[in-house]
């Protein structure tokens, strides 16, 4: 029998968040207690998924009770509460039990009950729960207590659906931060499989200088060896630590281009860095319009700097400024030759692609503009751009 004791037609187990609902069976059983015998007490939740009624906790004899649940298809007090929406008043139990269900039922664990009462818990008019009250004698119950059950109970639906409510929330942020996450890490790996072509082309150059030099430096060791004065040796010995510095200077280039790819990919949130704009602009101008020339192999582009040389080094997250750089030179890249493919095929021959990178420091501010000279967003385009997941 489903008179509170877990092991009476009830089948244990399940998980269900209580940690606002706790609160609440503890509240109430402790203003129940204070109005009426509760030797027993309860609040039963629906769970429409499994079509069934999940007790997250309870009281008897005030010692908590674990969860368990109590399928609609079970004949108990509890299921026939909740389906047919009728409030069950018992002062006798091995006499009344017949008006509600067709056999006695009888407690597998502990003692019999003697009274019982059983209402639905009602939110805008649909029922989302029960809650119980019994005791261990007979007739320790009135219509006034179940009047007072009905009041208290119609205060615990709203409490219950509140807390269902939080729950939900709390599950959809958490959806909605996984999500950004992933949405946000996939952005990454497109700006980054954009950038392939460029890091290629541009790692190749200092790759080159370093391969030059050192072949260099090992003609000039065994010129060193064989020189027959001290003056020969100190000239090769010049050539040779002029050649190690520029190996070091394109080492430390191939490094940073490196580095920044993998800043760019990682998954975590970046960390500020004290960051030379110039260069950073410089860097990703390159490789946004390498990465467009391995696309399409006869691209071209005038492409113009005009760096403030007076800007200073500024605190900012490198990767995340390189893809904001990235889409703003894809996009000026890609209408530049848009336009240019629309004038050939009308003749106009004297079309010069061009996009202008300049930054600027003025009144403690750095600038950035990037400009070209294609055909610009449309209007009905234009209105967009700032919504989100355009």
């Amino acid at each position: 029998m489903d008179t509170i004791n877990p092991l009476s037609g009830s089948s244990p187990g399940g998980e269900m968040e209580i940690t606002t609902i706790d609160s609440i069976i503890d509240s109430t059983y402790d203003k129940v207690n204070g109005l009426m015998e509760a030797s027993v007490f309860a609040i039963g939740i629906y769970n429409e998924e499994k079509k069934r009624i999940d007790f997250p906790g309870g009281k008897e004899k005030g010692v908590s009770l674990p969860f368990w649940s109590v399928s609609l298809n079970e004949e108990g007090y509890a299921s026939y509460c909740f389906k047919n929406n009728i409030d069950v008043f018992i002062s006798d139990h091995d006499r009344e039990y017949k008006k509600y269900l067709p056999a006695l039922p009888n407690a597998k664990v502990g003692e019999n009950v003697a009274s019982v009462i059983y209402l639905p818990l009602i939110y805008k008019g649909t029922p989302i729960g029960v809650i119980t009250v019994q005791a261990f004698k007979k007739n320790a119950y009135t219509q006034y207590q179940v009047s007072v059950l009905k009041i208290i109970s119609a205060y615990v639906a709203i409490a219950i659906e509140n807390a269902e409510a939080y729950k939900k929330l709390n599950l959809l942020l958490h959806t909605l931060k996984e999500t950004q996450a992933q949405l946000i890490q996939s952005e990454k790996m497109a700006s980054l499989g954009q950038l392939t072509a460029g890091i290629a082309h541009e790692i190749k150059n200092p790759l080159n200088f370093i391969t030059n030099f050192s072949e260099l430096s090992r003609e000039l060791v065994d010129d060193f060896l064989s020189a027959k004065s001290e003056d020969e040796k100190k000239e090769f010995a010049g050539y040779l630590k002029a050649n190690l510095s520029k190996i070091n200077e394109h080492g430390k280039r191939a490094d940073s281009i490196v580095k920044n790819m993998l800043a760019h990919s990682r998954g975590k949130a970046g960390e500020k860095q004290v960051t030379d704009i110039n260069q950073l602009c410089d860097e990703i101008f390159n490789l946004a319009y390498h990465g467009m020339r391995a696309s399409v192999p006869d691209f071209n582009c005038e492409m113009k700097k005009e760096f403030d040389q007076a800007l200073p080094k500024i605190n900012i997250i490198p990767q995340d400024i390189s893809r904001v750089l990235l889409n703003l030179f894809n996009n000026a890249f890609y209408a530049v030759k848009e336009k240019s493919n629309k004038e050939q095929q009308q003749g106009v021959l004297n079309y010069l692609p061009q996009v202008l990178l300049k930054t600027k420091f003025f009144n403690d501010s750095v600038s950035i503009a990037i400009r070209d000279n294609g055909n610009g967003i449309p209007d009905d385009i234009r209105e967009k751009i700032f919504e989100p997941f355009f």
